[in-house]
């Protein structure tokens, strides 16, 4: 995007500011790493499948389906991020220029495999991506996109990619609060 065409969604100064925040906290890779409280475990699959109605004996077999894997790294109820939480960063980032609505827009999950039963796995987090401005019909903000990478570390030290998610949402400004 232009200097010129940001400059008329946001001024220079934000704009210039949310970019080199965005690079530093990109800087960081893969940070925020957070390792399950428990293991996959077979109650917590079976509570899965009836929430959502799925009957498939593979899942009562030691398998847990793939969409699963951002269950076992959940915060909980009492959970916060990490200082180094790279979404989080960037997000205190625009909330602080002005930006203070969100908005998720859109989720890409890719499974390398299933996990089974007894493993634990954990999870980083790495800023992908900030661009912006976008003028929208609920606002003018940036698109912040976010990749999470599941692992399952393996007791001869081998460490597995299982999973990965890009997660993007809109960080904006209401209309008519500009």
């Amino acid at each position: 995007m232009s200097a010129e065409v940001a400059q008329e969604l946001v001024p220079a100064e934000v704009h210039a500011h949310v970019l080199a925040e965005a690079e530093r906290i990109r800087g960081w890779g893969e940070a925020a790493e957070r390792r399950a409280r428990d293991e996959v475990n077979q109650p917590t699959i079976n509570n899965w499948l009836e929430a959502i109605g799925l009957d498939n004996p593979r899942f009562t077999e030691g398998e847990a389906p793939p969409s699963m894997a951002q269950v076992w790294t959940m915060y909980g109820l009492g959970g916060k991020p990490a200082a180094d939480d790279p979404l989080h960063s960037m997000m205190r980032v625009l909330t602080d220029a002005g930006f203070t609505a969100v908005l998720g827009t859109n989720c890409e999950q890719t499974y390398d495999r299933y996990l089974r039963v007894g493993e634990r796995v954990r999870v980083t987090t790495a800023l992908d991506s900030v661009v912006g401005p976008k003028a929208t019909g609920m606002g003018v903000g940036y698109f912040v996109t976010s990749r999470n990478t599941w692992y399952v570390d393996h007791p001869d030290g081998r460490t597995e990619k299982v999973a990965s998610m890009l997660f993007r949402v809109l960080k904006f400004i209401p209309k008519g609060r500009a």
